[in-house]
This record gives structure tokens, C-alpha cells and sequence, in this order.
């Protein structure tokens, strides 16, 4: 049986697809926009609260730590996708975060084969509120400008650098506790 902070994990994946049908859906524009960034929002602030349930109710397992990153791996990847298909986004930008998404996965994947947790870094975390917030920005167009920026393309920006940012972040970390290069125990030369 599912626990409740699995559950709430669950219910973010199952926001996805609705997400992607209010935000695509050329003939609901542009109020489709609004409750795609509202349920966008919604399936963010989920990953706080099944975080939290899973801490402070001693509902951590095995299937949350699998599923609670692959969950905003797949939201953050969907509205990626969803904006270059809007044409309000650079794929070589979504190419960049998505690549870097699944390379911390696989790194995390190799300290589980190790027996050891990657535990999500602080500049993950901050990472992840810019690039919820510059989705959010780019999807709902704010008119806001800086040098002539939008507020979107700012944050979009911020969210680039943070993710490339923490992404060597978390294998430079890694590097002294797996064995991450050729010739070290366990790894073919």
C-alpha cells in the first residue's frame, strides 16, 4: 500500500499530462495558459509536500526516492518540451537542463549500485525553484522587461546557469566517493 507522501508524488505525475493539455490546447488560449502555469505551480509545490510528509512523518522508502526525482524530472522535462513545441523556448536551452537532469540520474544510480545516497545538494534545490520559476515566467509572458529581456528569458537564464552550475556541483562531489574513473576498484580501465 502506498503511502501518503507516495501518493502525493503519484499525484504529480498524474499533473503532467493535464498540465500539457491546458498548455498545448491551442483553442482554451490563452486562458489555457493560466491554469497550465496554476497546475504547473501545483505539481511544484507537491514535491515540497510529499518531501516534507516523507521527512517529518517517517514515510521515506525505498519507491519515494526512486520516484519523488524521476516526478520533477518528468515535469520539468514536459514543460521544457512543451514550450519549444510553443516556440517560446530555445531547444538548445531545454537540450542543456534536460541533459544535465539525466546525468545527475545516472550518477545517482551509480551511488545506489555503490550503496551509497546522493542526497540532493542546496544549489539543487535552488536550482530547481529557478527553473519552476522561469517556466512559469516564460508560460505566462510576463511583460516585465530588463535591458530588453523579458522576465521569462531573465529567469530562464538564471535557471541555466544554476543548473549548470549544480550539475558539476554534484560531480565533483561525487568524484572522491565513487568510482567514477577508469582504473579506480569496480570500474574497467
Amino acid at each position: 500500500m502506498l503511502n501518503l507522501a507516495n501518493k502525493i508524488t503519484f499525484f504529480r505525475i498524474l499533473l503532467i499530462p493535464v498540465f500539457m493539455f491546458f498548455l498545448l490546447t491551442r483553442r482554451i488560449q490563452p486562458a489555457g495558459s493560466y491554469v497550465a502555469a496554476a497546475v504547473f505551480t501545483v505539481a511544484a509545490i507537491s514535491d515540497t509536500a510529499d518531501g516534507y510528509v516523507a521527512r517529518f512523518q517517517n514515510q521515506v522508502t525505498v519507491l519515494g526516492k526512486f520516484l519523488d526525482p524521476l516526478a520533477d524530472k518528468l515535469l520539468i522535462s514536459a514543460a521544457l518540451v512543451a514550450l519549444i513545441e510553443l516556440r517560446q523556448l530555445s531547444s538548445w536551452v531545454a537540450m542543456i537542463i534536460i541533459a544535465r537532469e539525466f546525468a545527475v540520474s545516472g550518477l545517482r544510480l551509480i551511488a545506489m549500485a555503490e550503496n551509497k545516497i546522493i542526497e540532493a545538494s542546496f544549489l539543487g534545490k535552488i536550482k530547481t525553484v529557478s527553473q519552476v520559476a522561469a517556466v512559469i515566467a516564460v508560460i505566462l509572458n510576463f511583460p516585465i522587461t530588463v535591458a530588453g529581456k523579458s522576465m521569462g528569458w531573465i529567469l530562464m537564464a538564471i535557471a541555466l546557469i544554476l543548473t549548470l552550475f549544480s550539475g558539476v556541483d554534484y560531480f565533483i562531489k561525487a568524484k572522491g566517493t565513487l568510482a567514477l574513473l577508469p582504473g579506480r576498484k569496480g570500474v574497467p580501465s
